[in-house]
């Protein structure tokens, strides 16, 4: 339980559906001091836990704060840290989703004598008539989770209940005020729960000790055009922010961490038809023959594109688009989906 509004209607949900329900919150913060500031952000802070707990009580529920502090440092916040100094634009809620939420406490969970988790995430488990588990598109599309979740393991998602993902967010609210839950009109959390202020790189550089340097801004062609303030500042397709005087709008095309360059080049150099990916997972197949033409989105936001993937190696796959893709990102996640279920998905690479 987050403190928010999706995971309270999935706690009344269940326990209307005759569930034995039970509340818990992940302790994630890494300090006291980091949390006391997060007033209305974020979803593992304290005050999401004055708020779970609050409703908890009005639903009669146990309800329990669960530390998982070292496992969301390790899993999430290092890796995040990590990524972003070897030049690649990480996805930290995916890790979380995998490696805190689901392995750490669904294993804790399993062990204290629980059957499932369960999330208010916007997304659907379905066991398919090929006995696989996999993930469908929500209700409502524009608030769907799924591209979040797609490296969830077929034991994990064998132990989840998503009941959320049935309903759009107005239905979700609607419930939410008629059993009278204060957080019925609660805002969505949008930044990254252990950066409240959004300074990714004011975050890196305190967490990891290591100062910025300052590198060469470079066409494609190897022409020296500026100074950069550190590749931490920069993720590919990046216009604002790049204090260059070039007389026409320009962007980051790649970020080069061995050279501590930045590639810059014009809105259409940005576009590409090609990525490759690894760190596998599949869903609604155990592992990819041959082609086969998908649907492939490339970052949260994304509506989605069609394209055709094969393996290349054992845990890499080639994703070609019919149409050029803007600011294709390493380290984000491609996700690829077969109408509304998701096929599988891996972490980009850089080419």
């Amino acid at each position: 339980m987050s403190g928010g509004v999706d995971s309270s209607v999935a706690a009344y949900l269940l326990k209307n559906a005759g569930y034995d329900v039970i509340g818990v919150t992940m302790q994630i913060w890494q300090d006291e001091d980091t949390a006391a500031q997060e007033e209305s952000g974020g979803c593992c802070g304290l005050s999401a836990v004055d708020d779970a707990r609050r409703v908890a009580y009005a639903l009669d529920i146990p309800y329990y704060v669960m530390n998982f502090k070292n496992e969301f440092k390790d899993a999430v916040i290092d890796y995040f840290a990590k990524e972003y100094i070897k030049g690649n634009t990480p996805n930290p809620c995916i890790a979380c989703n995998r490696y805190v939420k689901w392995e750490s406490l669904l294993k804790r969970s399993l062990d204290i004598g629980a059957d499932y988790i369960a999330t208010g995430h916007y997304a659907r488990v379905i066991q398919l008539e090929n006995g696989r588990y996999t993930l469908k598109k929500s209700a409502t599309d524009s608030k769907d989770q799924t591209y979040a979740l797609y490296n969830l393991t077929q034991d994990q998602l064998a132990h989840t209940l998503m009941p959320v993902g049935e309903y759009t967010k107005d239905e979700i609210r609607s419930m939410a005020a008629n059993i009278n839950l204060r957080v019925a009109n609660k805002p969505d959390s949008q930044e990254i729960c252990f950066i409240p202020d959004n300074d990714y790189a004011k975050f890196i550089t305190e967490y990891s000790g290591n100062e910025p340097k300052e590198g060469n801004y470079v066409t494609s062609d190897g022409k020296v055009i500026g100074k950069h303030k550190g590749i931490i500042h920069y993720t590919v397709g990046q216009r604002k922010g790049l204090n260059l005087a070039m007389g026409h709008p320009v962007f980051v095309l790649a970020i080069r961490p061995e050279t501590n360059e930045v590639v810059i080049g014009n809105g259409d150099e940005v576009y590409s038809n090609t990525l490759y990916a690894d760190n596998l997972n599949f869903m609604s197949i155990n592992d990819l023959e041959g082609e086969m033409e998908v649907t492939a989105k490339i970052r949260y936001s994304h509506k989605g594109s069609k394209c055709v993937i094969r393996k290349v190696d054992m845990d890499k796959i080639e994703c070609i688009f019919k149409e050029p893709q803007r600011a294709v990102t390493p380290g984000q996640a491609v996700v690829f989906y077969d109408g509304d279920y998701v096929v599988g998905g891996g972490t980009i690479l850089r080419v």
